[in-house]
């Protein structure tokens, strides 16, 4: 008998009970459940196939116990019959629970999910013997789920901690949790075009209207008020922005400059501008509006040099910006201008509306890198 989550009914005082239950950190059985790399690429010599690194990259992963190098037959066996690569697991069904696992989820699994879609690994502590009836009630059953459903897979045990660090399998789940935060926004509603076209642009009228329009009818005081709320807007935004991956690389809290940024977007193609985001919280004892707010994550992208990966990447010099996010609760606002050289942030006055381009008396600098005063009373 074969399932995801154990058999809820299994008791003492059951008709079925004294099961040997077998999960995917379970050594018994471990090259069972998938292909083996050997027979992997025995098929593919045998359909005349190459391509094997890729293969690797699409379908190979999974870990049950302490073996490594299991394969998903169904995918391997759409990929010998098509000879193409594709998601093919996500057609065997809807994915529909994962969504409703992690959409209503709090700010911190989405984040812990975006650090997933990046390509890095996440520790966390769940028990892995969570039955069906316990994943809407539990907040660490979507990582027991996620792990025994092959979405994740646990490269290493705390034992005393019963902490998992875990990564995802695959590209192929990759993709598919890609698909996934895509339809959280096309659920609600919302289209993500139209802030990706003015981001591209730098069309700060529209990304100002269009997020103030999202918070409004979208946010909560649930989503934006807790603990760490740059988070929550942080996950939101790359959410906005994940169909621009066919155009950019994105990356999220990297080492950059002298710091560690929120967003880079890194251009794949010659011509287009490399972005540098930076996402601020009103900190109302330390500044008196949103202004403030948009000018300190602006003057931390300039200080801390965060520009200069885009440069080191090849971006042109004229062609990177730098955007500053002000978030208190709903409210939102949005800074922005082009880089320099020198780090510091200009094009201001071009790129905002009439008397916006700053906080009163905050220091701009000029076409030439040089600051100075913007002048009292330009409201």
């Amino acid at each position: 008998m074969t399932g995801i989550t154990r058999v809820s009914k299994e008791s003492l005082f059951s008709d079925l009970n004294n099961l040997k239950v077998v999960t995917t950190t379970s050594k018994l059985y471990a090259d069972c459940f998938g292909f083996t790399e050997d027979e992997v690429f025995a098929a593919m010599d045998e359909y005349g196939l190459t391509g094997k690194d890729e293969v690797k990259r699409w379908y190979d992963g999974f870990i049950f116990g302490e073996t490594k190098g299991i394969y998903n037959p169904w995918s391997i066996i759409g990929y010998l019959s098509e000879h193409q690569f594709a998601p093919y697991w996500a057609q065997t069904s809807s994915n529909a629970m994962v969504g409703q696992l992690i959409g209503p989820a709090k700010a911190t699994v989405k984040m812990q999910t975006e650090d997933l879609l990046q390509g890095k690994s996440i520790a966390v502590a769940f028990d892995e013997q969570i039955v069906f009836s316990q994943l809407y009630d539990r907040k660490d059953a979507i990582w027991s789920f996620l792990m025994a459903s092959g979405y994740v897979k646990p490269l290493n045990f705390n034992l005393e901690k019963s902490s998992y660090e875990l990564a995802l399998v695959n590209f192929e789940v990759k993709t598919i949790i890609e698909n996934l935060v895509s339809n959280w926004f096309n659920n609600v509603n919302i289209n993500g075009s139209e802030f990706r076209k003015a981001l591209l642009n730098g069309d700060l009228d529209s990304m100002n209207t269009y997020m103030s329009e999202i918070a409004e009818n979208t946010f909560s005081f649930f989503d934006t008020g807790g603990k760490e709320p740059e988070r929550f807007y942080h996950a939101f935004v790359l959410g906005l922005i994940v169909d621009l991956k066919e155009r950019y690389e994105i990356v999220s809290n990297r080492e950059s400059g002298l710091g560690r940024c929120d967003v880079v977007l890194f251009p794949l193609r010659k011509g287009d501008r490399g972005i540098v985001i930076e996402f601020k919280t009103r900190l109302p004892r330390k500044e008196k509006s949103l202004e403030d707010t948009c000018a300190s994550a602006l003057g931390q992208i300039a200080d801390k040099r965060y520009a200069d990966a885009l440069a080191v990447r090849g971006a042109a010099r004229d062609a990177i910006y730098a955007y500053g996010f002000g978030f208190e609760g709903k409210q939102v606002l949005i800074r922005g201008g082009a880089v320099l050289e020198n780090g510091q942030i200009t094009g201001m006055e071009q790129a905002l509306p009439a008397g916006d381009a700053g906080a009163p008396g905050a220091k701009q600098p000029d076409k030439a890198g040089r600051e100075r005063r913007k002048p009292e009373g330009r409201h």
